[in-house]
């Protein structure tokens, strides 16, 4: 079993890394899309302030289930076309720090026993409640490069 200790302590740092870069991406390029089936910065910071509610669900259901079958989360149809550059990124955000607070709270009650519990996954091999956040911190992460990438991007009008 890796440290837990250590992936807690990066779930938990990731709001502060994360929302400051969202919010230095100017006005200008923070909903436009690269291209018009790929996400803005803007969608992708709204959809990790979305996330933890379906992993601390996940969680329970892990938990509380003698063989728990995970699904694997599609995005919506709605979210790909452009629904979430209607959701209002300060609240959202507000609740992205509220969530992940709490949810690292209850990750630092898990047993040993707890983080090591598996369960079956649509598209996984394997899989148990470690692996679940260390899926959670990395999914994070590629949505935080995706930001960067949009924010630092250099020439717009070039597709």
């Amino acid at each position: 079993m890796s440290d837990t200790k250590n992936l807690i302590t990066a779930l938990e740092a990731a709001p502060g890394v994360i929302i400051p870069m969202i919010r230095e991406v100017p006005a200008a390029i923070l909903k436009r899309r690269p291209l018009p089936d790929k996400w803005s910065a803007y969608e992708h910071a709204i959809h990790l302030s979305q996330s933890d509610a379906a992993f601390r669900a996940r969680l329970d259901l892990i938990l509380s289930t003698p063989d728990p079958v995970i699904k694997t989360i599609e995005n919506s149809a709605e979210d790909e076309a452009g629904a979430m550059l209607e959701v209002d990124l300060d609240e959202s955000l507000e609740r992205y720090v509220k969530e992940r607070a709490s949810l690292v709270e209850r990750l630092r009650t898990l047993t040993d026993k707890e983080w090591r519990k598996t369960a079956a996954h649509e598209a996984f091999d394997h899989y148990s409640v470690f692996i679940m956040f260390r899926h959670v911190l990395n999914h994070e992460m590629l949505h935080a490069y995706r930001i960067e990438e949009l924010l630092l991007k250099k020439d717009w009008d070039v597709i």
